[in-house]
């Protein structure tokens, strides 16, 4: 089994979205752009958002045990996946990919 890194590539808001369906919230999401998250295996990653890790897990569960390839060549890198977490106000997008480390 292998680790696998998640980086946070974008997050977005939907401000309009916000305004007209969401409850107002003081805080609702920690991450930040370029910020980096080492899985081991499929284990969640201290701090990570466990909203964005229920979207991500099966994922980094075939990553981390070989699995490669995803819908028939979508990634340029096939040991990688492009996911977005399931937040419909501020998705934040994350660059998941298989390292060479093997788990502890």
């Amino acid at each position: 089994m292998k680790k696998c890194r998640i980086t946070v590539m974008r997050i977005t808001q939907y401000t309009d979205l916000m305004a007209q369906y969401e409850n107002p919230i003081s805080h609702a999401c920690d991450m930040e752009e370029g910020q980096v998250f080492i899985a081991n295996g499929w284990q969640k990653p201290a701090g990570f958002c466990q909203s964005a890790w229920d979207t991500l897990s099966p994922f980094v569960l075939a990553l981390s045990h070989g699995g490669k390839n995803f819908y028939d060549g979508w990634m340029k890198n096939p040991r990688s996946a492009m996911l977005s977490c399931n937040d419909g106000f501020r998705p934040v997008s994350f660059l998941v990919e298989a390292l060479d480390e093997d788990a502890d």
